[in-house]
């Protein structure tokens, strides 16, 4: 719902909202929280647990796995910290890489990377969260369009 210009130079917050702002940048700064990005943090404590296994197991033994991303999604999972709809995407493609996740620590890269993302459990959780949110999305998307579509035939019998 963005910022739209009034007939009388101001601003107003979503199609129906009153025209009270000076300009668009001061509409959007007071309803901040609307353009703010989601985030979720009910991923399981076995993708936390995973996370943690593999940090330990690099701080303890050193290895050249993973990348920065890799190890950076490890650290978020590890302290419980919330994801945008973005990383769980990024969580939910890492499921390509499912093939390796058996590899020993010591013996390869896909064990530790798997559990650095999150294991299976993480994974999993990614996959399903990502359709919950998408279907989320879609229905809000629907509602907000059916709405619109109320009033603009409200403003035309007027």
């Amino acid at each position: 719902m963005p910022c739209y210009e009034c007939e009388n130079g101001k601003w107003r917050f979503g199609e129906t909202g009153e025209c009270q702002y000076d300009s668009k940048e001061t509409c959007e700064t007071a309803n901040k929280d609307y353009y703010a990005e989601e985030t979720y943090n009910d991923y399981p404590q076995a993708a936390t647990n995973n996370a943690k296994r593999a940090i330990k197991y690099k701080e303890e033994n050193g290895s050249d796995c993973g990348t920065v991303v890799g190890w950076t999604r490890a650290r978020q999972l590890a302290n419980r910290e919330s994801l945008t709809r973005r990383t769980i995407a990024r969580m939910a493609s890492f499921k390509r890489h499912q093939q390796h996740k058996d590899v020993p620590y010591d013996e390869g890269c896909g064990g530790i990377m798997w559990d650095a993302w999150g294991g299976d459990a993480g994974i999993n959780w990614a996959i399903k969260k990502l359709e919950q949110i998408d279907k989320e999305n879609s229905v809000k998307q629907e509602f907000e369009s059916f709405f619109k579509d109320i009033i603009k035939n409200i403003k035309k019998k007027k």
